[in-house]
């Protein structure tokens, strides 16, 4: 048994009071992180230095006292949103993502609730709401709940999602091992030759959605009709992202089930956004989301997932010979190597990329993530001798 944080997301049916309670936490949230997010620019900009949290809270103090409004919403909530807001400036400055953005209110709208959550008798119980939300509990909540996020889609619908710690039991060990070739043509193609189809749900949905989106832009701006209109929109992509998320966990359930290990490409994901061709397919097969779903459910059942250089010429390189194909194109699906062996373009890959991560682990050498920090050493010098004393 090993200790993991889990979360169960459940959709909730807030009353008409309690979403008007709901829309001021979103509100408050949203305003707090978008206040100090320009206060750090600002301050950044003037002094080439940042704010930190604890800087924040305290100006948040006296923020309160001239917005008098911001206390009729949980304090621990608009702490937790200046948290947030210090991950996502760490995180930029870390080179890790791009500088945060200001959060509109057309948009995803969430806050979070960092103690005191409870669920009894099918409703959850929360600070400010003393009376508890309805909650529809579609399967049993393990472990101590340790903060719970309350999150309402565009498309209006309310969800509380409880992240609790859990004892779970791993997955029994298996002796096979897995490496996978991702594409657009099928999801992934694997190393024994079983292909993953890819569901290609922006094309499925594409002739709902322009009509939609065409209605759309004819509807007068701040109408009812456009507004009734924009959450159809909305439900489209709604619906888009809930099949292809449902189809990534259960390939991803399934490669972890079979395999101890498992080899994939280090793909730069948005580098290959910027091919005009290939970005709106890339987008759809989500490839990153893969990824994610994969090293987390890795890390749960103790099994391992190795990551190739992504120079490494998995589709050009035979695998029977070694022999490099220098004049492969895109178009190519099998080819013939010198030495007279007819391949599959993507099973092939996938072969080569088992290889390779096996060479990695057997030379001993760290799984690719991209490349090494690059740190300078620093010069010993050696110490001068002194100079003689003229006077002795």
């Amino acid at each position: 048994m090993k200790a993991i944080h889990k979360t169960y997301k459940f959709r909730i049916q807030p009353t008409d009071e309690q979403a008007v309670l709901l829309a001021r936490h979103f509100g408050c949230s949203r305003f707090v992180y978008n206040h100090f997010l320009a206060e750090r620019s600002r301050y950044y900009l003037e002094n080439k230095k940042g704010l930190n949290y604890y800087d924040n809270a305290a100006s948040l103090t006296l923020l309160k006292k001239e917005k008098q409004w911001l206390k009729e919403v949980n304090s621990q909530a608009l702490q937790a949103t200046l948290k947030h807001l210090e991950g996502a400036c760490n995180s930029f400055f870390r080179k890790q993502t791009e500088f945060p953005r200001f959060r509109s209110k057309h948009s995803k709208q969430a806050f979070r609730v960092p103690q005191f959550t409870r669920l009894q008798n099918g409703r959850l119980y929360i600070p400010k709401f003393s009376e508890g939300i309805a909650v529809n509990i579609h399967r049993p909540v393990e472990g101590k709940i340790l903060f719970c996020t309350l999150t309402k889609t565009p498309t209006g619908k309310y969800f509380a999602s409880l992240t609790c710690e859990v004892e779970h039991k791993p997955l029994p060990p298996v002796q096979n091992m897995v490496g996978v070739d991702l594409g657009i043509k099928s999801l992934l193609v694997d190393s024994v030759g079983k292909p993953y189809a890819n569901l290609k749900t922006t094309a499925k949905y594409a002739k709902r959605l322009k009509k939609a989106q065409r209605w759309l832009k004819n509807k007068q701006l701040g109408s009812a009709s456009r507004n009734r209109q924009k959450r159809k929109v909305a439900r489209i992509h709604e619906k888009m992202a809930n099949v292809r998320e449902n189809n990534l966990h259960q390939i991803t359930a399934t490669l972890i089930k079979e395999n101890q290990l498992i080899a994939v490409e280090d793909l730069a994901v948005k580098n290959l956004m910027q091919n005009r061709k290939l970005s709106k397919a890339i987008a759809d097969v989500s490839w990153g989301k893969l990824l994610t779903l994969l090293e987390y459910k890795a890390q749960w059942n103790d099994r391992q997932v190795v990551k190739v250089d992504r120079f490494f010429p998995s589709s050009k390189t035979c695998t029977h010979g070694g022999w490099v194909n220098q004049r492969l194109t895109l178009a190519d699906r099998e080819w013939t190597c010198g030495n007279g062996h007819t391949v599959d373009r993507d099973v092939n890959a996938a072969q080569n990329i088992l290889k390779q991560a096996l060479n990695s682990l057997s030379a001993g050498t760290v799984e690719y993530t991209g490349g090494e920090p690059k740190t300078r050493k620093r010069k010993v010098r050696s110490a001068k001798p002194e100079a003689p004393n003229p006077l002795g």
